[in-house]
């Protein structure tokens, strides 16, 4: 397993911003996804965030759907949705700099794999990982 500095990898938030779990993943728009028969479906062309390396959207808990979803491309272009909540302390979370992993929007700032395996931090628990597929100019996460 690589070893990543975090120090440089990242987010930089303030000291209020993350003792109030902000993120800085955008929300999706309403637009751009919905929710039927357990899959959430992203309409990539209304969904810019995600065409690049690093784009990232959060999905929040509506419209039947049972929680959050972040949904990030990597750097190797392979789109990933995990359950939007930190097994350490249920903040929302984001993915650092280059999409390497994903972080805790949270002062214990946990970071997670891609696979959403715990590789530092004050969280113990992996994340829920949903499978998503591209099809059709669409995402479909099975959640």
């Amino acid at each position: 397993m690589e070893i990543i500095d975090m120090a440089k990898e990242s987010n930089h938030r303030s000291f209020v911003q993350r003792v109030f779990g902000i993120c800085a993943t955008r929300k999706a728009e309403p637009g751009c996804w919905r929710f039927a028969g357990g899959t959430l479906v992203v309409d990539l062309a209304r969904a810019p965030e995600l065409a690049r390396p690093g784009g990232a959207l959060r999905v929040e808990k509506s419209r039947g759907l049972p929680s959050r979803v972040l949904i990030f491309r990597d750097e190797d272009g392979r789109l990933h949705a995990l359950e939007n909540r930190c097994s350490h302390a249920g903040r929302r979370l984001d993915p650092n700099g280059h999409a390497k992993q994903v972080e805790c929007c949270s002062l214990g700032k946990s970071h997670f794999d891609c696979e959403g395996h715990v590789v530092g931090g004050r969280a113990r628990n992996a994340l829920r990982v949903y499978s998503a597929e591209e099809q059709d100019g669409r995402l479909l996460v099975h959640v």
